[in-house]
């Protein structure tokens, strides 16, 4: 088994742009990013790259986000904290993230000035958290 540097992170995200956000800023902040831009990509992926934390875009063509995290629950990879990267920010859809079995949420658009801490955060959590 691989030794993990605590600080892969797999951002799984369809759109171009926030893709190339969140990489950069994650970049420039010590992380190793590894990406994936559909559902199906990142559950194989996980499996693959043995993340540490895994950014997953809720809206993904093929499968969706919830999808793609059950099928992670299900497999060598379940104790990944998997975070849910979302525009919705009505507070159902937050806990409908959490009710589905996310380790966190993160709104779109993206903090660049928040996102490495809440990123270290997670990390932290190691999976045994729930909502903050």
């Amino acid at each position: 088994m691989r030794v993990m540097s605590q600080n892969r992170i797999l951002v799984v995200e369809d759109n171009p742009k926030n893709l190339k956000l969140v990489r950069d800023v994650l970049t420039f902040s010590g992380f190793e990013v590894i990406e994936a831009t559909c559902g199906e990509d990142g559950v194989r992926l996980a499996h693959e790259e043995l993340p540490d934390l895994i950014l997953m875009d809720l809206q993904l063509p093929g499968i969706d986000g919830m999808e793609a995290l059950r099928r992670i629950r299900e497999s060598d990879e379940a104790h990944v904290p998997v975070v849910a990267v979302t525009a919705f920010a009505m507070n159902e859809d937050r806990d409908r993230a959490f009710d589905s079995g996310f380790d966190g949420y993160v709104e779109k658009p993206i903090s660049v000035r928040a996102l490495p801490q809440q990123v270290r955060d997670f990390l932290q959590l190691g999976g045994s958290g729930g909502p903050a």
